[in-house]
């Protein structure tokens, strides 16, 4: 059986909208010379993250320079041309355009049909995050991309994280929706949780439940702990995994993007801070003496962390198959990065196949992935079948039908 190729990268959004799209597209057309399948790019790569920001609220006060700042990020979200939908959106009428409007006009403002050309063009089935406006509000949403049939599917984020609440309205569980597609001629069907949905049992569950075996994972987590997630998922779904997470400089990029976008993007010094386990940042006073710096380490074959006492160079490689940190190169620090990245590919049995891929904001990692060992692997584990006790625990999931997909 042939194998499909798999990629992903961790590029930081741009300056504009229009600036990440032909990025994106320039990601694609590299991606399609390396012979890449499918491709996924982070979380709320079009639109951007809004990491550092809170647009000026506090408990009993919304400031105006707040509300501006979430204007100037409302502005750079795409208009797909879907409907609010109860957090569903239209579902299968948007993806086949029976909307109804204007027949002279596009619903939504290009985007969509952007991110179709592109696809059409590379050969590369693209699935990417996007932050989509709908209505008055915004959504932290993925998009597939079929270089043959266009968009198949999109869904939003069911439980935006802390913060994230602020900006983000919450998406219907029905979007849970796998999509499939067919490539190589083999079934590919695709299931999505983004950032800490992955974090979420009953998520995984509702994807596990229509027999995907392609986990699409992208994300803003960039701490050393999502790989053991990841590779949990993997064990757990006898899927093959694949996360991205933008690696975000503190340099010139984020200088460029502070001329067009809220002032979250604008470079600043590192303040002295620590992290919280559950992975908020505490900042810390610049005189004090607590100041953390993150550790050189590097992660053996088995997930576990070492930690290192010398300064040794980064082994990860820029184009290759297995661009893995190495025995003895140490993990990068945080100095000059907003966000590290961390992208990576798991097999069904927890193996790391490629990455993480830490602060490289431009290279590309991939995986030649045989589908067959998902059924291999539902030899002794199936957590939606024979492993699941259906007998006695019974799983629904309002508005998502969870008849399984065919391989």
């Amino acid at each position: 059986m042939p194998v499909i190729r798999v990629g992903t990268a961790s590029p930081a959004t741009g300056p504009t909208k229009a600036a990440t799209l032909r990025h994106l597209a320039d990601l694609a057309r590299r991606a399609a010379a390396q012979s890449i399948d499918i491709l996924l790019l982070p979380e709320a790569y079009i639109g951007g993250y809004p990491r550092g920001t809170a647009f000026g609220a506090v408990v009993g006060d919304r400031p105006y320079e707040g509300r501006e700042e979430f204007a100037q990020y409302f502005d750079q979200a795409a208009d797909l041309g879907d409907t609010v939908g109860g957090g569903a959106g239209a579902g299968a009428k948007w993806v086949k355009r029976e909307l109804g409007g204007d027949d002279d006009l596009l619903r939504g403002d290009g985007t969509r049909e952007e991110l179709e050309k592109i696809a059409s063009d590379t050969g590369v089935f693209i699935v990417t995050g996007i932050i989509e406006k709908a209505g008055g509000s915004l959504y932290c949403a993925v998009a597939f991309v079929c270089p043959k049939a266009g968009v198949i599917g999109k869904r939003r984020k069911v439980m935006p994280t802390g913060t994230e609440r602020l900006c983000w309205a919450q998406g219907s569980p029905a979007t849970l929706k796998a999509v499939s597609t067919i490539i190589r001629g083999q079934r590919v069907n695709i299931g999505t949780a983004i950032c800490w949905e992955n974090y979420m049992p009953l998520v995984r569950q509702a994807l596990y439940e229509q027999n995907i075996n392609l986990y699409l994972a992208p994300t803003a987590d960039g701490r050393d702990a999502w790989m053991g997630l990841m590779r949990t998922v993997g064990i757990e779904g006898r899927c093959f995994v694949v996360s991205s997470n933008m690696a975000v400089r503190k340099d010139s990029s984020t200088r460029a993007a502070a001329a067009s976008q809220p002032s979250f993007t604008r470079s600043r010094a590192r303040r002295n801070s620590a992290f919280t386990d559950e992975g908020f940042e505490i900042a810390l006073p610049s005189t004090s003496p607590t100041r953390h710096k993150r550790r050189k380490s590097v992660f053996d074959e088995d997930g576990n962390e070492i930690v290192l006492c010398c300064d040794e160079s980064n082994g990860a490689e820029q184009d290759g198959a297995t661009p893995r940190v190495q025995p003895g190169k140490n993990v990068p620090g945080a100095d000059g990065w907003i966000s590290r990245g961390g992208s990576l590919i798991v097999n069904p049995f927890g193996d790391v196949l490629a990455g993480p891929q830490w602060e490289d904001d431009e290279g590309l990692i991939f995986a030649d992935i045989d589908l067959r060992e998902c059924i291999r692997g539902r030899l002794d584990l199936d957590t939606a079948g024979h492993y699941s006790r259906n007998d006695s625990f019974k799983f629904s999931v309002t508005g998502l039908d969870l008849d399984p997909l065919p391989y």
